[in-house]
């Protein structure tokens, strides 16, 4: 396969450069019509609007402290963040003034908030003052301020108001007055990371380096020895040894982030750090975090991803275990973690196109992320099992509301995923219905998509350029598209003679009028996995395309386990109007017989009936009637 050099630097387009339709257009409007509202709705519910008002008495505490020293109530002003995140790139998308003008309220509330010295943090000033700055291995303060960083960015690009821009610039200026090497400095880092991939945002929103610089540094601070944590505790009086989780591999600071090889810890705080991580690669050029991201990459699709794009199969610590520890009816794998499998997979592309990257950003998107969020876009799954006797269902909100505002901000500003731009070249990622404007050497450019993916997978292309302009529009071929073809103005492509760490790279003159199209067929295919994975021993996995399917009770009846599939997978389609047209898949199967009888054991097997099922896309499963669900099914090869 052809390779480029990695010096290169593609950064994603704005929210605003992109429309996107289809699929994706499906989604931000069930956003738009419920779920930015719904986010304001339950986050004012829950008291999160009065902990910042200072015009009225402060709440107090209303989640009790638990026994790690803390309280969730700590993370409102990151739902805060979020939320105000999914609502920007929502009236981007469909002007709402009601809704604009309740962000707009609560932005006033936290400029009122804001201490002079530029610190900002509901708890801190409010409930605990005296405990500023004394835990950040638990308490969140700066993961906090991280939310309301990309918060600010993205109502800044939506609306073009910068008062909670200038605030967040305000908080970032003096953290870089805390943060540091020096006498009087705080020589630390978030226990939850996040607030690195924010700087980032926020220094390619004001062209000011300084963040960037800082986000490096909590970078390469973290991990490095002595062990920040274990000497802020014994500042602070706390015994060091005595916490919640007592490993430091719980927030990736058990050893320099550039020598960690192993994927450990809460999957949703890695994710972060990767992704922090990668954007800090490709603004600097680092080929040390590159290299040891590529490590951890490999560490993680290769022994602890779930074929969803699910991660952390385990509740106990929201996170990771042992190798090939993959679970189904007790999966973990929180919607927050493929979302985050999203962002640092989406980040590894900032160094140039390469599909390992970009076949798992889709993969975890359209599964294990996706369906964290209902159809109607007002309930939520927090825990993505891939199997259900029937009894795991959305919810309205959670204690810990985090996922809900993170999936919908994702879905919201999806198309700032399609698509990466560097000096002489745009990367198309992902494929959808829609338009992206961008430049190149001064040239402005409309690339606009017209395809029915993932459903359909012809994708055909118009060029539209204020002038010919010389520069390369690079497809991405999925591993999985065999027989994917490419023309450009009906000439046909040669793939192998174009294709650059599994992309079509095509550079030529463009002009205002060319076409491309695309065509990726879209056949079912059976995965298997490793022997090593015993939950899934003697089982297949059906896709098509990017999807991973499964059976549910409300169309194949109860008794799910016992169906089996042979080695005829050929699916007869069919689209489904209750499921927003998706296209379900009618697979000849074995069933066993429905009636075993009123014994527990007998010494026959059961008997197989053919029998047809219908599987539907993952992503979709309780929208409907409730009952089972299952993604791998026994199968006789």
């Amino acid at each position: 396969m052809n390779k480029l050099k990695r010096d290169r630097q593609f950064r994603p387009l704005p929210v605003p450069d992109v429309d996107v339709h289809g699929l994706f257009g499906e989604r931000q409007d069930a956003i738009c019509d419920s779920t930015a509202e719904t986010l304001l709705d339950r986050c004012v519910e829950a008291g999160m609007l009065r902990a910042i008002d200072v015009d009225q008495p402060g709440p107090g505490i209303v989640i009790p402290i638990g026994p790690w020293g803390g309280s969730t109530q700590m993370f409102w002003d990151s739902d805060f963040g979020k939320s105000i995140e999914t609502v920007a790139y929502s009236l981007y998308r469909r002007a709402n003034p009601a809704l604009e003008a309740r962000v707009d309220a609560i932005i006033d509330m936290y400029e009122k908030l804001q201490d002079k010295d530029g610190y900002l943090n509901a708890w801190f000033q409010r409930v605990q003052p005296d405990r500023r700055w004394t835990n950040l291995r638990d308490h969140h303060e700066l993961y906090c301020a991280g939310h309301l960083i990309e918060g600010a960015v993205a109502y800044y690009q939506a609306t073009g108001k910068r008062k909670l821009l200038d605030i967040m610039c305000r908080f970032a200026d003096y953290m870089i007055s805390v943060f540091g090497h020096g006498p009087g400095k705080i020589a630390g880092y978030c226990g939850h990371e996040e607030v690195e991939l924010a700087l980032v945002k926020l220094a390619r929103v004001t062209g000011e380096k300084k963040y960037l610089d800082l986000a490096k540094f909590f970078i390469d601070e973290r991990g490095t020895e002595p062990n920040f944590f274990t000497e802020e505790a014994i500042r602070d009086g706390r015994n060091a040894a005595d916490f919640h989780q007592k490993t430091y591999e719980y927030g990736q600071a058990h050893a320099p982030v550039r020598e960690q090889k192993k994927v450990v810890g809460h999957a949703v705080r890695a994710m972060y750090l990767y992704s922090g991580m990668a954007d800090i690669a490709t603004e600097y050029n680092d080929d040390s975090l590159t290299g040891a991201l590529e490590t951890l990459w490999d560490d993680l699709t290769t022994k602890q991803m779930y074929v969803t794009g699910g991660i952390g199969p385990a509740a106990a610590n929201e996170g990771f275990t042992d190798y090939y520890d993959l679970p189904n009816e007790s999966a973990y794998a929180e919607t927050c973690a493929s979302v985050g499998l999203v962002f640092w997979a989406n980040r590894m592309l900032g160094r140039g196109p390469n599909r390992r990257y970009a076949d798992i950003m889709e993969q975890a998107l359209y599964n294990g992320a996706m369906a964290g969020l209902s159809l109607d876009g007002k309930t939520f799954f927090y825990e993505n099992p891939l199997e259900s006797a029937g009894k795991h269902h959305r919810w309205t909100w959670h204690h810990c509301p985090c996922c809900p505002p993170n999936i919908a901000r994702l879905l919201a500003s999806i198309g700032s995923y399609m698509y990466g731009v560097a000096e002489d070249e745009i990367a198309v990622h992902l494929y959808g219905e829609g338009s992206a404007r961008f430049e190149i050497a001064g040239t402005n450019i409309e690339l606009t998509q017209k395809t029915r993916y993932p459903w359909h997978g012809a994708v055909h292309f118009d060029v539209k350029t204020s002038k010919p302009a010389h520069f390369a529009v690079s497809l991405r071929i999925p591993e999985w598209a065999k027989g994917a073809t490419l023309a450009v103005n009906r000439e046909t492509i040669d793939l192998g003679a174009v294709e650059v760490d599994g992309y079509a790279r095509i550079e030529r003159e463009w002009r205002d009028g060319d076409k491309i199209d695309l065509n990726i067929p879209l056949e079912a295919r059976a995965l298997w996995a490793n022997p090593l994975v015993r939950q899934d021993v003697g089982r297949a996995a059906l896709l098509r395309g990017p999807l991973v399917y499964c059976v549910e009770a409300t169309d194949n009846g109860a008794g799910l386990n016992g169906i089996r599939l042979g080695e005829d997978i050929a699916a007869t389609t069919a689209e489904i109007a209750e499921l927003g047209g998706a296209v379900a898949l009618d697979i000849p199967v074995t069933k066993d017989e429905p009636d075993w009888g009123a014994t527990l054991y007998r010494t026959k097997p059961p008997v197989a009936e053919k029998a047809t099922a219908r599987f539907v896309p993952y992503h979709l499963w309780d929208n409907r009637a409730p009952g089972e669900m299952l993604v791998w099914i026994r199968s006789a090869t």
